[in-house]
């Protein structure tokens, strides 16, 4: 595809969520803005958040990951159920019963101011990285596609990106994004099943022969328990998977938001449930792709596409969808994939975190009304300026995203974790005005237990299951802040 038609593709989708965005931004009340009147359909709101929870990170790095470890992730996305049913019988009714707008609200009433800003303070760094991440991948894709051979430098790709965002979602805020949602979540699955259908028709394979090929056999392992040191073990990556599940989606404004907007928590069940079925469906088909992906690259002797002098896996997919010579029903498919997914986690990061801010360090609900909406809209124009300057930051990362996203997830993460688990299962009260020293410490010793030498750990190498440590630290830490009854 030329450089022109690449333009038209990116113009002409996002002219429609600009169009969806007109429709559900009539009233950019902050009601709307913040919990879209909870008037979302809940099968609306499960399909959408399949695009969100995949994002960029799953569309173009999940694939890349089969020639390091085959299908290993799939045991963290049978954890990620468990986690989910977590979430649907313990958090979403606690969520629905104090009516907050901010998950984090939670903390205020159960232990304090103090635990209230630290909890929203991890989200907010959790999050500006985690969006970040996803869409320093997409831009780098696109930035890889059609930018580079514009000469247009890679700062500005990324500013023309969030600069689309904020113009879609500035009105309706989380009205607006369930309905993206579902659009970008169709274009993604669209895309991944043409490319499969495609290229097992350039390999003469239908897709079942394909997963009965020696081929597959060789890429398709999932369940690894024999070496407890390695990676990709399965209770590492399972029990990982359960609480990254917990603490990125539970504990998580940017996608507790969306739950929230349903209609009351029968129907906020009925989505997580949905959603949780639906991904691991999904994951596996995303991994079959990549599975496909490193096959062909074999049969065809196609090298793994360099970009500022590094191999990187995550761009095999794009490499072949657009320059093998499969047609432009793949690349129209690819592109429309690869856009959606971007878009589909970043506007709603950019919709949570305006949220977060605005709610849990501004207080936005017990000011004037007059004074509620103009606020609003400087956070909003504010957090987009700080995605742009983390992404350009990113840039200079090296390694495989998707594990440098879940590695920083699991430090950053790690205090939420541990304080919601002890406002739940306990019913002590704390010295709140101590547990932001609680938080920090808590991430400083999993991060010195994450880079122990071998001389200590020997061969052992850690992976999703520092998450859980860091919680179990962060909880420990906040028992020695009990208050003692007289």
């Amino acid at each position: 595809m030329g450089t022109s038609s690449i333009l038209l593709l990116i113009i002409g989708y996002f002219s429609i969520l600009i169009l969806i965005s007109y429709f559900t931004g009539k009233d950019d009340s902050n009601d709307v803005f913040f919990k879209a009147k909870r008037q979302s359909p809940w099968y609306v709101v499960a399909f959408g958040m399949i695009g969100a929870s995949l994002s960029g990170v799953t569309f173009i790095s999940v694939p890349g990951m089969i020639g390091g470890e085959q299908f290993a992730y799939m045991q963290g996305v049978f954890g990620f159920f468990v986690g989910y049913i977590f979430i649907l019988t313990v958090l979403i009714p606690l969520y629905y019963k104090l009516n907050v707008t901010s998950i984090y609200q939670y903390l205020e009433q159960r232990f304090g101011f103090v635990s209230y800003k630290t909890g929203a303070f991890f989200f907010l760094l959790s999050r500006v990285t985690g969006a970040s991440f996803r869409l320093f991948l997409v831009a780098l894709a696109m930035q890889y596609i059609v930018f580079e051979q514009m000469g247009v430098p890679f700062w500005i790709t990324v500013v023309i990106s969030i600069l689309l965002i904020w113009i879609y979602t500035n009105r309706g805020g989380i009205k607006t994004i369930v309905w993206t949602d579902t659009l970008q979540t169709l274009a993604m699955l669209v895309s991944v099943s043409v490319a499969i259908y495609l290229i097992n028709q350039k390999l003469e394979w239908t897709y079942f022969e394909f997963l009965s090929s020696e081929e597959f056999k060789q890429k398709g392992r999932i369940f690894f328990f024999d070496d407890p040191n390695a990676k990709v073990y399965f209770w590492k990556y399972f029990i990982g998977g359960i609480f990254i599940a917990i603490a990125m989606t539970g504990l998580d404004q940017d996608m507790m938001q969306k739950n929230l907007t349903c209609k009351n928590p029968l129907d906020a069940k009925k989505n997580i449930f949905s959603m949780a079925t639906l991904l691991v469906i999904v994951n596996f088909i995303f991994l079959s792709l990549g599975a496909l992906l490193f096959i062909y690259a074999e049969a065809f002797n196609l090298d793994i596409p360099i970009l500022d002098g590094r191999p990187r896996t995550d761009l095999l997919f794009p490499e072949i969808a657009m320059n093998q010579g499969l047609g432009k029903g793949l690349a129209i498919t690819f592109l429309i994939g690869l856009i959606a997914a971007a878009y589909s986690s970043a506007d709603s990061a950019l919709t949570s975190l305006t949220t977060s801010f605005s709610v849990d360090f501004l207080n936005i609900e017990n000011k004037p009304i007059e004074q509620q909406k103009p606020l609003r809209k400087k956070v909003h124009i504010a957090v987009s300026i700080l995605l742009v300057l983390v992404v350009i930051l990113f840039n200079m990362l090296e390694g495989n995203v998707v594990g440098n996203l879940f590695k920083f997830a699991t430090f950053t993460y790690g205090p939420l974790l541990g304080l919601f688990a002890f406002g739940i299962l306990t019913k002590h009260q704390i010295k709140d005005k101590y547990v932001w020293m609680v938080a920090l410490l808590s991430i400083t010793f999993t991060f010195i237990i994450s880079i122990l030498p071998e001389s200590i750990i020997g061969s052992y190498v850690f992976n999703w299951e520092i998450l859980p440590l860091n919680g179990l630290i962060t909880f420990i830490g906040l028992t020695c802040l009990i208050k003692r009854k007289p």
